[in-house]
């Protein structure tokens, strides 16, 4: 009976022993093909609600493969009175497209009523905010613009250059997610524009821009976005560009409803051409609708 039981102990241990060998295995075989799961990289999504604030770029892109269509407007001064309907009468459109060639890379294109002009931008996502098995606590976005003003010359008399038509921005975006509720970014900024009214202006224009949103509701979130002009370098009527406002997304669509003293809708205009005064009652009421339509499916890894 002993001999028995002590046979017992020893085939119980060898099974033991087998089975954790089986298991040790196992686990060496999936280390081989590379099926042991491995920390991943969480990016950081949604800081705003799209890729502009409200007139600037925000730190966030189109998607990869979506088609992102806006239709923009700004309406008259408030304070042009009810013969104008407070300038709902007088009104600039600009119509765009932004479409992602990948989730870090962008390009767009828009056509604005305000001095015929055309625009177009490249934007590049040099750092993404993420965590998990790589740590990022910014992103940093970089936006290289183009515009082409196509109005006829003041003076046709004279000999006139297409270059002089020509404006160019270049803005890095370092922004933050800092909670679910609240997003902020700066964005220093160089405008160039390779004409200019006055001897007393400069071509090299050089700003500081900050925007921030604070989510309010799951689908609404108040955004704010300023730009302050380095001295000497523009006219003295000109006024930094001070923009507030609503974002409501419903589905496919985000509204963008707001207030702002500039009325042009591109970086050579609301930065460097903003006359408005708010104290003076300079503003205008302003609207964005973004509609988005994916073109091309993500391909998923296998």
């Amino acid at each position: 009976m002993r001999l028995l039981s002590l046979l017992k102990v020893i085939l119980g241990v060898l099974a033991l022993s087998a089975t954790t060998l089986m298991a040790q295995d196992d686990d060496d075989l999936l280390k081989l093909l590379g099926e042991e799961e491995e920390p991943q990289i969480e990016y950081v999504k949604a800081s705003f609600k799209t890729n502009r604030v409200i007139n600037a770029h925000s730190l966030e892109n189109t998607a990869g493969g979506v088609l992102d269509v806006k239709i923009s407007h700004r309406f008259g001064y408030l304070n042009s009175g009810w013969e104008n309907f407070f300038g709902i009468d007088n009104a600039t459109v600009r119509l765009g497209a932004d479409y992602g060639i990948t989730d870090w890379l962008g390009v767009g294109f828009g056509r604005n009523s305000f001095e015929k002009l055309y625009d177009g931008y490249i934007k590049a996502k040099i750092l993404r905010q993420s965590t998990g098995k790589r740590k990022m606590p910014v992103t940093l976005a970089y936006v290289a613009a183009m515009a082409v003003k196509t109005t006829e010359w003041s003076n046709p008399e004279r000999e006139n250059y297409f270059t002089s038509r020509l404006f160019y921005t270049h803005q890095l975006i370092i922004g933050r997610r800092f909670s679910e509720a609240f997003s902020l970014q700066l964005m220093p900024t160089l405008v160039h524009r390779n004409l200019v009214a006055t001897l007393a202006e400069k071509n090299d224009v050089f700003v500081m821009g900050i925007a921030g949103r604070q989510k309010i509701t799951k689908r609404i979130a108040f955004n704010a976005e300023y730009f302050y002009i380095f001295p000497n370098q523009v006219a003295a009527d000109v006024r930094n560009s001070l923009s507030l406002g609503l974002d409501i997304e419903t589905g496919g669509h985000v509204f963008q409803l707001h207030f702002t003293n500039s009325n042009a809708m591109n970086e050579k205009g609301f930065i460097t051409e903003t006359a408005g005064k708010w104290l003076d009652g300079d503003v205008h009421f302003g609207f964005n609708i973004s509609r988005v339509f994916t073109l091309a499916q993500k391909k998923t890894k296998r």
